[in-house]
């Protein structure tokens, strides 16, 4: 029944089709993540040299720390902009730093490096967030947006929750290079759902309010 309801929703032409692709793409980024997310502290303690469970710690931290400061500002300087070729343009950019993060990290050898990839990653996570959330809101389907959202968090949560204990699987058996190569290659095809976007956003110079 669930999984009828869903085909039912992505196949229903008249669900707008920027709501579809944003939805598509987030489904492929966050569940590829959900490969990583459950066993990164592994790779950081027992895979980088002079790493620990501190070293877990700090990274999180310095990634909600620097999406956390960014955000605002974001906003704000796209709301001076009218219409939505700034957000379109600022999910744009921060999804495609998002997806290069797990290629970056195949190449991390020292502590340092790991903190600077963090710092990246919670920069484009505050850039790609900002503009998606607008986006997203501004063109959910009246009547429709409980639904749509509801959706949204379905998939996203299934996809999380189905991709858990295979990042385990892969890291054991093929290593944790291996590992972000998949991830890093799911979260472009995600980002090419943000880029088939661009013919309904990028027709018009946007001005400044």
């Amino acid at each position: 029944m669930i999984n009828r309801s869903i085909k039912k929703f992505f196949t229903n032409s008249k669900i707008n089709k920027i709501v579809l692709y944003l939805t598509y793409s987030d489904i492929l980024l966050i569940s590829s993540w959900g490969l990583i997310s459950p066993i990164i502290a592994v790779f950081y303690t027992d895979y980088i040299p002079g790493g620990n469970l501190v070293t877990a710690g700090i990274a999180s931290t310095i990634f909600f720390i620097t999406r956390s400061l960014l955000q605002i500002p974001v906003a704000k300087y796209i709301d001076t902009i009218k219409g939505d070729n700034d957000n379109y343009k600022a999910t744009l950019i921060g999804t495609f730093i998002v997806a290069i993060i797990p290629f970056l990290y195949m190449f991390v050898s020292s502590v340092t490096q790991l903190y600077l990839i963090e710092i990246l990653y919670g920069i484009g996570s505050a850039v790609s967030t900002t503009g998606w959330l607008t986006i997203f809101t501004k063109h959910l389907d009246k009547d429709r947006e409980g639904l749509e959202w509801s959706f949204y968090n379905t998939t996203t949560d299934l996809g999380s929750a189905l991709t858990a204990s295979i990042g385990g699987f892969i890291a054991y058996r093929m290593g944790f290079t291996n590992l972000f190569f998949v991830v890093g290659i799911i979260n472009i095809i995600g980002f090419l759902f943000i880029l088939l976007l661009k013919g309904s956003f990028l027709k018009t110079r946007p001005q400044k309010i």
